[in-house]
């Protein structure tokens, strides 16, 4: 079995990925998606967290070799930067989407040196923005961000457009083709959904919808 076979059986498995084609969540860019993907809910469970975190340990030993810091984008990536970066003997920070608005008005938490090669670690990757912000204020206070590692990619266009744009690498444990046929051999959507839900990422991957 392929890494990201295993990654999103495991996913499934917790119920960390919900599919309701019949009555579709709505994202908060206003989306109708048949799917939603909660990876928090991997925090509850130690051995899908323990493997999610070996994972992307060795993505980035393969991919960022060079790695010097583990960053975690607040909230959800910051507890898997601190398993990874346990793993690795590296230290971790932590970027919030802001800066606070009260005390020292940090956006990083933890220390991060001139010229330190970063690696962003995050939950999800949709369109790639909390990432970016996240390497963007990195980048701002003298780090060298290599790219991001995550858990779950949509593989959109738009996400390949903004990574691209600048200048970032991303690798993802698992992606949505992956977790979309899992869930049909599992039974956790019936295999007469599986075309539906394909279409469906097909249009979202090319900004269609």
């Amino acid at each position: 079995m392929t890494l990201k076979r295993e990654i999103a059986e495991a996913l499934l498995s917790i119920g960390a990925v919900r599919f309701s084609p019949e009555d579709p969540f709505t994202w908060a860019s206003g989306i109708k998606s048949p799917i939603y993907c909660d990876n928090r809910l991997t925090m509850s469970y130690p051995e899908v967290r323990k493997r999610i975190a070996q994972g992307l340990a060795e993505l980035i030993r393969t991919e960022y070799p060079e790695a010097e810091v583990i960053a975690g984008t607040a909230t959800a990536g910051i507890p898997h930067a601190a398993w990874v970066s346990e793993l690795l003997d590296k230290p971790m920070i932590y970027i919030r989407s802001k800066p606070k608005g009260h005390g020292r008005g940090n956006q990083i938490e933890g220390e991060l040196r001139e010229g330190s090669r970063t690696v962003i670690i995050e939950d999800l990757i949709s369109t790639g923005g909390s990432s970016l912000t996240a390497a963007a204020a990195a980048k701002e206070a003298g780090a060298e961000v290599l790219g991001v590692a995550s858990i779950f990619t949509y593989g959109l266009d738009k996400s390949e457009k903004n990574f691209g744009e600048a200048g970032l690498s991303h690798h993802s444990l698992t992606d949505f083709d992956t977790l979309a046929k899992a869930a049909a051999d599992s039974g956790a959507i019936s295999a007469t959904s599986l075309p539906g839900l394909l279409d469906w990422h097909g249009k979202l991957k090319k900004g269609e919808l």
